[in-house]
């Protein structure tokens, strides 16, 4: 098993994300460090338009992907970073599987990853994705200029009598590489979820997430939990 991490040199929000400092460290460092803790991951892959995050990441004892601008904007598909990562590293590596991390999630438990493969593995998936399980939200919707409800409000259930919805949280995705490479999408086949803890979905995408964290890792309540039980 090997991983990818795609690490683009541009953010809308924030300048150089994947390199914003969290605990003295840049922010792609800790998905590199859970990489490497791994039990089961062989080789971690770091694939960048960037330079300066190519130059860090092999710092830190992984292999670098150039990958090409084309697919680096905006509008490209973390598909298209992961199919030419997968092309390149088969050039000099055999491998049956890739697990692809987001470097915005950087609260991981230590131990999820490889509990997450050793999953995958037991069930057989073609396809895992990392989420949370949470009672379907009373949301709104704006149609036509209008709001529409996705329930009756005239008769509104308690929160606990609604169903339980999963929400990816893009943390990680497990997946077959040869199914990967004919479908040209992350899902396919037998697809499975494994149920992530509440701190592990949060992420980084914007300037409040980032103030945000920075805030929970400065509290007394949070900090000794999470230095205990997470990476940071």
């Amino acid at each position: 098993m090997i991983a990818i991490i795609l690490a683009r040199k541009n953010s809308k929000e924030i300048k150089n994300k994947n390199l914003t400092l969290i605990r003295n460290k840049p922010l792609i460092y800790w998905t590199i460090l859970s990489c490497l803790k791994s039990k089961f991951i062989k080789e971690t892959y770091v694939s960048s338009d960037s330079k300066k995050i190519l130059k860090i990441a092999k710092s830190f004892g992984v292999k670098t992907i150039v990958r090409p601008t084309k697919i680096s904007g905006d509008k490209s598909s973390s598909e298209a970073g992961w199919l030419h990562a997968i092309k390149e590293i088969e050039k000099n590596l055999d491998f049956e599987t890739v697990i692809a991390l987001q470097a915005t999630s950087c609260l991981r438990s230590k131990k999820n990853l490889d509990k997450a493969i050793l999953f995958y593995k037991k069930k057989k998936f073609d396809t895992l994705f990392s989420g949370n399980e949470i009672k379907s939200p009373f949301y709104w919707q704006k149609k036509n200029k209008k709001l529409i409800s996705n329930y009756d409000f005239k008769k509104r259930k308690m929160r606990q009598e609604t169903k339980s919805i999963i929400l990816e949280n893009g943390s990680f995705f497990i997946f077959k590489k040869n199914g990967f490479k004919k479908n040209k999408n992350r899902f396919f086949g037998k697809i499975g979820f494994f149920k992530d803890e509440y701190y592990t979905s949060f992420q980084i995408d914007s300037k409040d997430d980032l103030e945000l964290l920075k805030i929970l890792m400065n509290r007394n309540v949070y900090s000794k939990k999470i230095n205990k039980k997470y990476l940071l």
